[in-house]
């Protein structure tokens, strides 16, 4: 692949760090802090992500389990966040190519749209299984976690940043 003029040459990702990432960020989701519908959610966040850096590790079939396990965690309809997560996983895998191209400012309007989607699976199928309406307020959560890209691709891949044998003669 040809990178971009200035782009710094990554180190391969650590397959421990990615699932503690993943794990770390289930977690946080599973903070019991109510159910707020503008609250941003960290594993979709953290699931896209991996899935445009290292779509070969982090693919649909985890983003499906993780689904169910959140699916179970908030006892809400079996499949809502299975299904979200699999076509947010999805679709996700289908622009990581192009994604990569982009400045990560960029990057964060580029997946508004996916998160918004994302969201919106979630709402049908809760509104389908008989739930309320959550309100207008349900369109911060894309917004916050377009928001959170950068954030969140700054610090994960900090450990791929650094040098492998840093000394003082390459400072790289």
């Amino acid at each position: 692949m040809i990178m971009r003029t200035g782009q710094q040459l990554l180190l391969p990702a650590n397959p421990v760090f990615i699932w503690f990432s993943l794990i770390a960020a289930m977690l946080l989701d599973m903070l019991p802090l109510g159910r707020v519908p503008w609250m941003p959610d960290f594993l979709a966040l953290v699931l896209v992500f991996w899935n445009v850096h290292q779509p070969l590790r982090v693919g649909i079939g985890v983003a499906f389990i993780f689904g169910l396990t959140m699916d179970v965690h908030q006892s809400s309809l079996l499949g809502q966040h299975a299904l979200s997560y699999t076509a947010l996983s999805f679709f996700a895998s289908i622009i990581h190519r192009r994604l990569l191209w982009f400045s990560v400012p960029s990057q964060a309007l580029q997946v508004l749209p996916i998160f918004a989607a994302a969201h919106g699976v979630e709402l049908v199928i809760r509104m389908l299984g008989g739930g309320i309406f959550p309100g207008w307020v349900l369109l911060v959560a894309p917004l916050a976690e377009s928001l959170l890209w950068p954030v969140v691709s700054v610090l994960l891949l900090v450990p791929q940043r650094r040098a492998p044998d840093p000394d003082e003669n390459r400072p790289l």
